[in-house]
């Protein structure tokens, strides 16, 4: 049984969707409020991550394998040394209940923000990392996958960071600070204008949630990974008028408006993620291209407005 924190989440709802279809059993654990929408095959509890003696009571209760740990604290707030703390906490709790069940593999979620400062394309794992950063995500993240390396090098179990790009799709946020696939799928359905400013020109490496989850499972499932850290990405830059020119196919009277050329605050070059080890290590491709994950987006979003049952 895999344990996947957070796995009623935005990510870990499709990671726990991907292990089960590979045949995995799962347990999947939400803070806030009682679990609910658990698919089929899975079970699900109320986990605060930072309570230790919750988190080990687990291992009471479910034979445990594997974990993928997703579940944080928002760092968005004003009390960030509190946050620091807590997700410090459920990351430590994560490894010792590992070697305590004798689990086999901890997937850590990390973030592309890792890269801040770092100059080039593709992205790879190996690129030094400048010092300094200047958001409390990516330094916590970087701090996290620095833990997982000291302490997989002093325990039974492999401890591998996921350095996971711009996901999007179902379950996720309708509109996103960072990149506007999202805002702009939903302001279609919706049948409006996007709300902010998107060029046309800008790009990002954008993976599809359900492509993203099962690229974790098949991370967390393989027999034998080479390496402690992986990309997860689909290696390509998609940008903002191939997504305008695929919405357009699933919702024809979108009014889409874009800004032509590229950001002049953006970056001189769109960034994507060297997804080299993790193909060669998993075999992974993603399954959707851009015209299907839109058209299966834009689905979900009518599905869930007319109330009716959606995967």
């Amino acid at each position: 049984m895999i344990l996947v924190t957070g796995g009623l989440g935005f990510i870990g709802s499709h990671v726990a969707r991907a292990l089960l279809d590979l045949g995995e059993s799962c347990l999947l654990t939400r803070h806030s409020a009682a679990p609910r929408d658990v698919p089929a095959g899975a079970a699900a509890e109320r986990l605060d991550m930072t309570d230790r003696d919750a988190f080990l009571a687990l291992g009471d209760r479910y034979a445990v394998t594997g974990i993928v740990h997703l579940a944080s604290t928002p760092l968005r707030g004003t009390d960030v040394v509190a946050e620091m703390r807590a997700n410090t906490a459920g990351l430590l709790n994560a490894f010792e209940a590992a070697r305590a069940w004798g689990v086999r593999r901890v997937c850590v979620a990390s973030t592309i923000g890792v890269y801040a400062g770092v100059r080039g394309t593709p992205l790879r794992e190996d690129a030094p990392l400048p010092p300094g950063v200047a958001h409390p995500i990516p330094a916590f993240k970087r701090s996290a996958e620095a833990l997982a390396s000291a302490i997989a090098g002093h325990a039974d179990f492999e401890a591998v960071c996921l350095r996971i790009g711009a996901i999007w799709g179902p379950r996720g946020r309708a509109e996103s600070p960072f990149f506007a696939i999202p805002g702009l799928v939903n302001a279609a359905v919706r049948g409006e204008p996007y709300p902010g400013k998107a060029y046309a020109g800008d790009g990002i490496d954008a993976l599809y949630a359900p492509d993203c989850g099962r690229a974790i499972a098949l991370l967390q499932t393989a027999e034998t990974l080479h390496h402690a850290v992986y990309n997860v990405g689909s290696g390509l830059v998609t940008t903002n008028a191939e997504v305008a020119a695929a919405i357009e196919k699933a919702v024809p009277d979108a009014p889409i408006e874009l800004t032509a050329g590229r950001s002049p605050d953006g970056p001189d070059e769109d960034y994507r993620l060297d997804v080299t080890r993790l193909r060669a290590d998993t075999g992974f491709a993603p399954a959707h291209d851009l015209d299907g994950a839109v058209a299966g987006y834009v689905a979900w979003l009518r599905g869930r407005a007319e109330g009716s049952p959606r995967r």
